[in-house]
């Protein structure tokens, strides 16, 4: 206790007046976000280079976060994305032979804000029962009132377009797990190609591509049809990312302008973006689905599937045209968790079948996008 007190005091105001006390174990200043709960036990480096979290603070339910410190091998992305990292009790010596550093340093590496000793049951209750809701982390005063005024003048999520700051500058190769010159890209086809349209790609979506033998090639989100074609992918793969999906029309209309052309596979944001090319409309959920251990139902198989999720935003079925099949469910709330319309070579869903963190019991997926392009590839020979 005498060492938390030498620490930097740090406040969480949420939009609704709450008011929550802790210290800053990492960094310090202030930041703003959605503040949501992450029910997984392991895989925090992977939640902290997630794109899909940019402008969130992310409160962890497991209680001790930091013990297995952070290594190279784990990055989801090159950088950490979310606002502020709330845990109850920071680890700061971490034991396991893949740490190259602790937490603590990962996170001020990168000017993050790293908040313990807040009661983060009360906390996740408060979010559970209340919704998602803005909140604003700051070790800079004590003035409670203050700081409600500026998180209530934050905009939030909803209705903003995120995907500009995590998407990539131009074109790249994914060769060897590491993003390499396009100009590397072989001129004659050996492989399958993919385009990954970048709305915030996790490495491990690139991975999994690369692993079963596909030639990656990551393009930026403002990519049209017309250059995304001009590279002949064999299927076009929508990525996860941030944000609200229904301010995304122009990665709508790329996606209408493929569908029919090309197989398609849609991950979490790129399942809300494949919905709205279908016709479909996206909805705001009250506190979303953040964690490794989310049961999702694939009805063709009659099957439950354990799944890595994070995502606050959903695909409305009823919105959704005669075409469209639903694959899988949501067991916890019933929300639409896949789709795939056969005649459009186009499926999608809104969980993670990458994992990193969590369960492989969807990996599938991805040998199923194989097929599905190999398929049509011997169709048109």
């Amino acid at each position: 206790m005498h060492l938390l007190k030498r620490k930097p005091k740090a406040l969480l105001v949420l939009e609704d007046g709450s008011v929550y006390r802790g210290v800053a174990f990492a960094h310090a200043g202030q930041s703003m976000g959605e503040v949501v709960f992450n029910t997984g036990m392991t895989g925090y480096q992977e939640i902290l280079t997630d794109p899909s979290y940019k402008e969130q603070i992310v409160t962890m339910t497991y209680p001790l976060i930091g013990s297995y410190g952070v290594n190279p091998e784990d990055m989801e992305s090159s950088r950490i994305h979310l606002e502020g990292f709330i845990v109850k009790e920071y680890q700061p010596h971490p034991s396991n032979w893949r740490s190259t550093r602790p937490l603590k340093a990962f996170l001020e590496e990168h000017g993050k804000l790293g908040v313990e000793g807040i009661d983060t049951r009360a906390l996740t209750r408060k979010i559970r029962l209340a919704g998602a809701m803005k909140g604003i982390l700051s070790t800079e005063t004590d003035d409670t009132k203050l700081l409600l005024d500026r998180v209530r003048a934050y905009p939030g999520l909803v209705g903003r377009d995120l995907i500009p700051f995590v998407t990539c500058e131009s074109p790249y190769l994914w060769k060897g797990n590491a993003p390499r010159p396009i100009e590397e890209l072989e001129k004659t086809k050996s492989r399958l190609r993919v385009v990954v349209i970048d709305c915030g790609v996790k490495y491990n979506i690139l991975r999994n591509l690369e692993k079963r033998g596909c030639e990656v090639v990551v393009v930026p989100c403002r990519a049209t049809a017309v250059e995304i074609r001009a590279y002949d992918p064999d299927g076009v793969l929508l990525s996860n990312g941030p944000g609200d999906p229904a301010t995304l029309p122009y990665i709508v209309k790329t996606v209408r302008d493929l569908l029919g052309r090309t197989p398609i596979f849609g991950i979490c944001l790129g399942h809300q973006i494949l919905g709205q090319a279908l016709g479909g409309k996206t909805a705001k959920l009250k506190f979303g689905h953040h964690g490794i251990n989310q049961p999702a139902k694939n009805v063709r198989r009659n099957q439950v599937e354990i799944s890595s999720q994070n995502h606050g935003f959903t695909v409305l079925p009823e919105t959704l045209g005669k075409l469209v099949v639903a694959t899988h469910r949501n067991l916890n709330d019933g929300t639409l968790e896949g789709l795939v319309v056969p005649e459009l070579k186009a499926f999608s869903v809104q969980y993670h079948p990458e994992a990193a963190p969590g369960p492989q019991d969807a990996e599938y997926l991805f040998t199923e996008f194989i097929e599905l392009m190999i398929r049509e590839k011997r169709s048109d020979a």
